[in-house]
């Protein structure tokens, strides 16, 4: 039997002395995964289009000791994306961690689906992520060392119902995952993705509203209920610090079993 490494210790969740920055930071998953980032003592930047939001929310952990910034980002400009994350290495020196949360939701049938529907969901969702996911590799490749965790979808490994635009951006996200963990793997640089099911956030509170509905939804999971933001954290930080030096080009649907329910 292996040694067991401190790696398996108390330290696998540390990411004191690393730099993150995380996409769709000013609600929902993504203002929840910058305060797990801070809260496990990464300096994290929250970036989204919703400027002010993203201030208050890094104003609010540093008011609790943490290390944390608010930056106006919108993933669909190519050229502000990628000055977002040269800033951040010009003044921190690098960039560790890059959370790709910035998304968008859209329910519609698929006849009903428009050109800018498609475009403009195809853009946040994927090009999106590729933009900041290309800016940050530089620097790691350079560096010889980081993560990137894209946070894609259920909808990218399955199929659901009007929803062909986001299904197909979610799942050119998971396949663009696997691509560059393949690429990047001999430079240090690792990209994995969490697949989340079922989570409250702004795209789905309809359905949050609806406690008939909900219960519902919940029947279908085989775990019994709906996903708890916090039922994300250890998967978060497994991918983002040294627990998963030696993985790569994963994908983790945290999803109370909806992948592997019974027909």
């Amino acid at each position: 039997m292996a040694a067991m490494s401190n790696h398996t210790t108390g330290g696998t969740f540390d990411l004191r002395d690393r730099v993150a920055l995380v996409s769709g930071a000013s609600s929902g998953l993504g203002a929840h995964f910058a305060s797990v980032l801070a809260q496990a003592g990464a300096t994290v930047y929250l970036g989204a289009r919703r400027v002010e939001r993203v201030r208050e929310s890094a104003q609010a952990l540093r008011a609790d000791g943490l290390r944390a910034h608010g930056v106006a980002l919108d993933v669909t400009d190519a050229d502000t994306a990628r000055g977002v994350v040269d800033e951040i290495v010009r003044s921190e020196g690098r960039i560790d961690v890059l959370v790709n949360n910035a998304g968008m939701g859209l329910i519609k049938p698929a006849l009903e689906h428009s050109a800018a529907d498609w475009d403009h969901t195809l853009a946040t969702n994927l090009t999106g992520a590729w933009t900041l996911a290309q800016a940050a590799g530089r620097h790691m490749v350079d560096a010889g060392s980081g993560s990137i965790v894209n946070i894609a979808s259920l909808a990218g490994l399955g199929t659901s119902l009007f929803t062909a635009a986001y299904s197909a951006s979610k799942a050119g996200l998971v396949h663009l995952t696997r691509q560059l963990a393949l690429e990047w793997a001999r430079s240090g640089v690792r990209v994995n993705a969490i697949c989340p099911g079922h989570f409250p956030t702004e795209l789905n509170q309809d359905l949050f509203d609806d406690p008939e509905r909900l219960a519902q939804v919940a029947k279908k999971v085989p775990l019994g209920r709906i996903g708890e933001l916090g039922d994300l954290d250890a998967p978060l930080l497994l991918l983002a610090g040294d627990g998963s030096r030696y993985i790569t080009g994963v994908v983790i649907p945290v999803d109370g079993g909806q992948l592997v329910r019974p027909l």
